[in-house]
C-alpha cells in the first residue's frame, strides 16, 4: 500500500498563522510624533493678522501731526473638517473567524490607521476644497517662498540659508524642515561633497530617535511631499519646507486642530445593521489645520533632486 501524500496529509493539519497583522502599507513621516495640536470650541478659529502697520513721523516743536493712519488687519478663519468611515464586520465572520486575530479590532484598527494616514497627507497637500482643509503647501505665501528659477534647481546650501532666514515669527528659531527622501538623499550627497565634513549633526526626537539636522533645525523625511510637481519644463520637482510650530500662543506658528469636545480619534459603536448581520463601529475625527503667523513657514519649490 502507497504512503499518504503529503497533500492528502495537509488536509489534516493547518498551518501555523501568526496572530495579528504584519504592517506593509507605511508611509515614514516621523514630524508627525512632534506636531501640536489645539483643542477649539466651535466649528472654526478666528484670528487676525497685521496686514499694514499704522504710520508715525519725526516732528519738531510746533509741527503739524499727519501721521494719523490706522493699523489694517487681516482677519482669517481656520475651520473643522471630518475624517470618517464605517467598519462593519458579519456576525458569522467575527464569531468564527477571530482564534487568532479579532476580525472587529482589525477593522477598527485599520481604519484609524486610515484616518491618521489621511491627516498626514492632508497636512501637506489638503487643497481647500472638499471640505479639505488647505495643507503646508497651499498655506505658503509668495513672499515666503526661495526662488529657485523658472524650471527650478538642484539643493544648494544657499538655499537651505535662504528658507531658514524667511523664518521670523519666533524670533528666527526654526522648529523644523521637511524633505521628500529624494531630497535627503542630495543633502547627504552635498555634505559627502565637502570633504570631510560631519555628516552627523543631529537632534533627538522626544521618544529617543535621532534626527539628521542642519543649523540644529532637524530635518524630517516626509513621504508625503509630493516629487513629481511641474517647474517650467521640468516635471520632477519637489519642495522643501521650514517653519515654527506653534507654541500654545496662537500667534507664531502651525498647529493642527480638533474639536474640545471630541479630541482626537473616536470610535463610535453604531450598533447592529438594519437589515444584514452586520456590527456597525463608526471611526472619526473633528480635525483642521491653523497657520497663525504667515512668517512662519517658508517653502523651496521647484528641488530637482
Amino acid at each position: 500500500m502507497a504512503s499518504i501524500t503529503f497533500a492528502e496529509a495537509a488536509k489534516l493539519c493547518q498551518d501555523e498563522l501568526v496572530s495579528g497583522l504584519i504592517e506593509n502599507i507605511i508611509t515614514v513621516n516621523p514630524f508627525y510624533q512632534v506636531f501640536p495640536f489645539d483643542s477649539i470650541e466651535g466649528n472654526g478659529l478666528t484670528y487676525n493678522r497685521e496686514d499694514v502697520l499704522g504710520d508715525v513721523q519725526v516732528a519738531g516743536v510746533g509741527a503739524t501731526i499727519t501721521a494719523k493712519a490706522a493699523t489694517t488687519f487681516t482677519s482669517v478663519t481656520s475651520v473643522l473638517t471630518s475624517i470618517l468611515g464605517d467598519a462593519e464586520v458579519n456576525g458569522l465572520v467575527q464569531a468564527t473567524q477571530s482564534p487568532d486575530t479579532d476580525q472587529t479590532a482589525q477593522q477598527i484598527a485599520s481604519k484609524t490607521k486610515t484616518a491618521s494616514r489621511k491627516y498626514q497627507d492632508m497636512l501637506i497637500n489638503g487643497t481647500g476644497a472638499g471640505d479639505e482643509f488647505l495643507g503646508l503647501l497651499g498655506l505658503v505665501p509668495v513672499a515666503q517662498k526661495v526662488a529657485t528659477g523658472a524650471t527650478g534647481k538642484n539643493l544648494g546650501f544657499e538655499d537651505l540659508d535662504t528658507l531658514l532666514h524667511l523664518v521670523v515669527s519666533k524670533d528666527g528659531q526654526v522648529d523644523y524642515m521637511l524633505f521628500p527622501a529624494r531630497t535627503i538623499r542630495s543633502f547627504k550627497a552635498l555634505l559627502r561633497g565637502l570633504g570631510g565634513a560631519s555628516v552627523n549633526e543631529v537632534v533627538e526626537m522626544p521618544n529617543g530617535t535621532r534626527i539628521m539636522a542642519y543649523e540644529g533645525v532637524p530635518i524630517f523625511r516626509n513621504d508625503y511631499i509630493p516629487v513629481n510637481q511641474a517647474k517650467g519644463g521640468q516635471a520632477n520637482c519637489t519642495t522643501i519646507l521650514a517653519g515654527v510650530l506653534d507654541d500654545g500662543s496662537r500667534k507664531v506658528g502651525v498647529t493642527g486642530l480638533t474639536a474640545k469636545n471630541a479630541y482626537g480619534l473616536a470610535v463610535e459603536p453604531v450598533g447592529v445593521h438594519q437589515s444584514k448581520d452586520e456590527r456597525i463601529w463608526r471611526v472619526k475625527w473633528y480635525c483642521g489645520l491653523a497657520l497663525f503667523s504667515q512668517l512662519g513657514i517658508a517653502a523651496a519649490d521647484g528641488i530637482r533632486n
